[in-house]
């Protein structure tokens, strides 16, 4: 019967730990940020770009921001794939939602990859 109880109660925190990390289980590595300006149809846009490390994988993120400019620090973050489209065998589109120390998050698109 202890076993039994053991068993449930250690299912029960995998569980919880899987419910409270909200599905960020990927691991991306902020080796660069840098903040650009670029034109758009509603005048200058502000946009963070990332060059990141993902799965082994180097990426190059971009996110439009509406707030003060300031840079991301560079370190490891959690992140989770919250757009995956491949149209074709040869093209897609990815964005990744990530997660920072506070609890806030804010999505990249994948702009770039390299070898």
């Amino acid at each position: 019967m202890i076993n039994i109880i053991a068993v449930v109660v250690l299912l029960s925190a995998l569980c919880w730990t899987q419910s409270s990390s909200g599905g960020y289980s990927i691991n991306v590595h902020a080796y660069s940020s840098q903040w650009i300006v670029v034109p758009s149809t509603l005048g200058l846009q502000s946009t963070q770009k990332l060059n990141v490390t993902i799965e082994g994988k180097k990426y190059e993120l971009e996110a439009q921001t509406k707030g003060p400019v300031a840079l991301l620090a560079l370190g490891d973050y959690k992140a989770k794939l919250v757009e995956d489209d491949h149209k074709n065998s040869y093209e897609s589109t990815q964005t990744y939602e990530i997660q920072f120390s506070d609890g806030k998050t804010r999505r990249f698109i994948v702009v770039g990859q390299t070898e």
